[in-house]
């Protein structure tokens, strides 16, 4: 049987709700099978107990996302499963649920450190700046200086008259940071919940503004080029590329790649021998370019 049919949805059902623990629940009463009865988990998952018992024997057609949302609660899925889930069910992964978070997993952050030439910031869909490591202290901002609600990249690129300054041309970089940020604020849902920080920037910045009311969508997935004046450095081009977190859709990592060895080195060398944290560094440069 191929593992694309509907009796693949109702065998991973059967293996979750097997491994529940009645007695967790509240649920009491001899058992000749382990886990929860199907009947129970229609009631956690407020559902029929003939709709789950269909679901489970492959019968009923494909259930709605409301519905598989419930059962994932009531089977309490992990994020893997619950996108497992709606795999079987609908031939799609469920929708992004955005975390507000401020910060990340100790073993990503172990991974950003041992990049030790090559900057690299994790951001969640509103462009705040949660995790960085050395080199993109001293070779972007050196966020840790900063309170987590200035590590904005849209407060930086629009409200920093020295961080405009030092871009290769700000009208581009501007326009694209707009367009990607729409497009990530659009994809994870939060168009309501960038209303604030929307409403801060149009009224703070007219060029802002102006390029929200134009609606473009730009995408940095694609990676490229980011060509930087850097204070220590000089005139650096890195290549970025964007990566997704895996178990975190709401995260997004870039991470730039020195295109020489000797910028490389450079960069190491700066990183090592900085102080960070207690003061900002000169070179507060946003972290995404059009170029």
């Amino acid at each position: 049987m191929s593992v694309t049919t509907p009796a693949s949805l109702g065998d991973f059902l059967k293996s979750r709700r097997t491994r529940l623990d009645p007695a967790s629940f509240g649920f009491s009463g001899r058992r000749r099978t382990p886990g929860l009865r199907r009947e129970e988990v229609a009631q956690r998952a407020n559902i029929s107990p003939t709709w789950y018992t269909w679901l489970e024997q492959g019968r009923g057609g494909a259930p709605s996302a409301s519905v598989l949302e419930r059962i994932a609660s009531a089977l309490m899925l992990t994020h893997t499963e619950r996108e497992h889930l709606f795999m079987l069910g609908l031939g799609r992964p469920p929708e992004v649920r955005y975390r507000a978070v401020n910060d990340v997993h100790p073993r990503l952050q172990r991974f950003l450190d041992s990049l030790e030439s090559s900057p690299a910031i994790i951001k969640n869909p509103v462009w705040d700046v949660i995790a960085w490591n050395r080199a993109a202290a001293v070779v972007l901002t050196d966020y840790g200086a900063l309170p987590p609600d200035g590590r904005n990249i849209l407060r930086f690129l629009f409200g920093n008259a020295a961080v405009r300054a030092k871009q290769h041309d700000w009208d581009s970089v501007a326009r694209f940071v707009v367009g990607a940020f729409r497009a990530d604020v659009a994809r994870a849902g939060l168009v309501s919940e960038a209303g604030k920080l929307v409403d801060e920037l149009c009224a703070a910045s007219p060029e802002f503004e102006t390029l929200w009311r134009e609606n473009d969508l730009h995408n940095h997935a694609d990676g490229g080029v980011k060509r930087l004046l850097h204070p220590q450095l000089g005139q650096v081009e890195l290549e970025y590329s964007a990566f997704a977190v895996d178990g975190r859709p709401d995260l997004g990592m870039i991470v730039y790649t020195p295109l020489d060895d000797d910028t490389a080195q450079r960069i190491r060398t700066l990183a090592a021998n900085a102080t960070l944290g207690d003061h900002k560094l000169p070179a507060e440069i946003p972290a995404f370019s059009s170029d």
